[in-house]
């Protein structure tokens, strides 16, 4: 029997026992109101998206790529876009049960909140006691060059490529007049001791910021508890180096992340028999045919996933369910739904699609 063959048999054994022909099962979008009641499962597994909004542009009412998944009511963040923190309270989650956050990449859409886990969200767990909680942080570390564009002023010469460690130290200067006031008042904390920063050692494979940046890899380790089991893999999105998708394993089934990345055979190898896969998606063909220009268009196509290809990405990496998110509000929901559908026909893939909302939660299951 054919590999398509195996993939179409279990997808039916799925059907058949009743668990949505996916992986996950869908708790609903909830609105501001409802949110902090309804809080976060403290047995199972969820997925919360907290802000699936494509940047750098602002949008209206939705908010920056985020997500959060949630495991026996303790919280890992993936990316940490605008607004995220505002989020994850509305969403009803726990700041003290904050446990690790992952940072895809380093673009600015996708760390706009980060340094708020620090100096907003840390605070709030104990006010006033002086004891400050510790959140682990991991992401990218420098890229180490850029690549040989003729004319570029780049900016911050002296030290352009900064990665995570540094990204954090440099914000932490920033924000200096702000926080050694609060100190001065006996209410504030030194920002960066509410972070343990990790960047991630990347495997020997051949990877360059001014070569091939997502090589044919196999995943490699990132951290592991009692919760889950986090590993990565490099992903291609334009000059970005190094751009990470994770996968994490829990005891109630697998949710990966791609992060912002074209096409790429490494994502199928990450996400091979996932519950969920949480997939970044384009649609240059809406830009094309409203007047963008080319140059544009091609940025897109060279640096993103077409909505017309995930179809072929979900059935390659044979995942019970695919999500769509960091999209774009130049459609409608209903048209990105409509455009996640044909994409899933043309792909042959029978799973269950959502096209993801800020705030909706997803029950993971095996």
């Amino acid at each position: 029997m054919n590999r398509e063959a195996k993939t179409q048999m279990s997808r039916r054994a799925v059907l058949r026992s009743g668990a949505w022909a996916a992986g996950v099962a869908t708790v609903g979008a909830l609105s501001p109101g409802t949110a902090a009641a309804t809080g976060a499962t403290t047995t199972g597994s969820e997925l919360v998206l907290l802000g699936t909004a494509a940047g750098p542009a602002l949008t209206s009412g939705r908010y920056g790529i985020a997500s959060a998944l949630v495991v026996r009511g303790n919280v890992y963040l993936v990316d940490c876009g605008r607004g995220a923190l505002s989020q994850y309270v509305r969403a009803g989650l726990d700041p003290a049960r904050l446990k690790a956050a992952f940072i895809t990449h380093l673009h600015a859409d996708h760390i706009a909140d980060y340094f708020t886990i620090a100096t907003f969200l840390a605070p709030t767990v104990m006010p006033g006691t002086g004891s400050v909680p510790t959140v682990d942080v991991y992401g990218p570390p420098s890229a180490g060059a850029l690549p040989d564009v003729q004319g570029a002023k780049w900016v911050a010469p002296h030290h352009p490529t900064p990665g995570l460690a540094d990204l954090t130290r440099l914000s932490n200067e920033a924000f200096a007049y702000s926080s050694n006031t609060f100190i001065a008042e006996h209410i504030g904390h030194d920002p960066v001791s509410a972070l343990r920063v990790h960047e991630i050692k990347l495997p020997d494979v051949g990877a360059s910021p001014i070569g091939d940046t997502a090589p044919v890899m196999k995943p490699f380790p990132v951290m592991r508890n009692d919760d889950v089991e986090v590993t990565a893999i490099l992903v291609s999105h334009g000059a970005v180096f190094p751009s990470l998708a994770y996968r994490f394993e829990t005891e109630h089934g697998s949710v990966v992340f791609s992060g912002d990345t074209a096409l790429t055979p490494n994502i199928p190898t990450l996400a091979s028999g996932a519950s969920v896969l949480v997939h970044e998606a384009s649609d240059p063909q809406w830009w094309h045919e409203h007047g963008a220009p080319e140059e544009f268009v091609e940025h897109m196509r060279e640096t993103h996933t077409d909505v017309l290809d995930l179809g072929v990405v979900a059935r390659e990496s044979d995942v019970g369910s695919l999500v769509l998110s960091h999209i774009g509000d130049f459609q409608s929901q209903q048209q990105w739904q409509q455009r996640a559908a044909l994409g899933a026909r043309k792909g042959r893939y029978r799973g269950r699609v959502t096209v993801g909302e800020d705030l909706k939660r997803l029950r993971v299951v095996r």
